[in-house]
């Protein structure tokens, strides 16, 4: 297990077993406390009552940082560790008898590049960030704080999602936008994933 999958397990148990938030251990190598970058960490679930010999997984929650917000990626990690397990909208917060159960990765994002043309995706590759633009009714863009950009953001590499198409219709979902009526703004993204 890569040691920035380890720190976010000791994280997310830490915190479920004893509401605490863990600092980063000393022994992990120095770049990860000298970069920056914003970090997605996954959690899925054992499935239970599976035939003997197969082992299957189900999302149990992911959330992250596209941009660094915090000092370095170890507390992004940690951060983003303990927010997937008790702030994940789509599941409730992790209990303690859940935790044999559970596996992790951690992804390390690159800085988003604005797409200027979606031939330049690919969904096994890059992750994509769909941002609405404000635009009044005069074709303006609008930054007065009342309209405020929707966003979608989908990692690379997921199972199931193999055509641009797919991956940009996905992430509209996922940021409740409607890409024929609103503007819209691409970004992609690289990621190296550690499990």
């Amino acid at each position: 297990m890569h040691q920035l999958v380890e720190l976010a397990k000791l994280a997310v148990e830490t915190f479920v077993r004893e509401g605490k938030i863990i600092s980063a251990p000393e022994d992990l190598p120095a770049e990860f406390f000298k970069r920056k970058a914003g970090t997605f960490v996954t959690i899925e679930k054992e499935l239970q009552g599976v035939p003997r010999g197969e082992r299957k997984w189900a999302l149990r929650g992911c959330i992250g940082t596209y941009l660094p917000i915090r000092a370095n990626i170890t507390e992004e990690t940690i951060r983003n560790a303990i927010a997937v397990a008790t702030e994940d909208y789509r599941f409730g917060p992790i209990k303690k008898g859940e935790l044999p159960y559970l596996s992790y990765a951690v992804y390390i994002l690159s800085e988003p590049e604005l797409v200027k043309n979606i031939q330049e995706l690919n969904p096994k590759k890059y992750g994509i960030i769909i941002n609405t633009v404000p635009i009044s009714p005069s074709g303006d863009v609008v930054f007065n704080g009342h309209l405020v950009p929707k966003r979608g953001l989908l990692l690379p590499d997921l199972e199931g999602i193999d055509t641009i198409e797919k991956q940009i219709s996905i992430a509209c979902q996922k940021g409740g936008i409607d890409p024929q009526r609103e503007k819209i703004l691409i970004y992609k993204f690289t990621v190296e994933k550690y499990q």
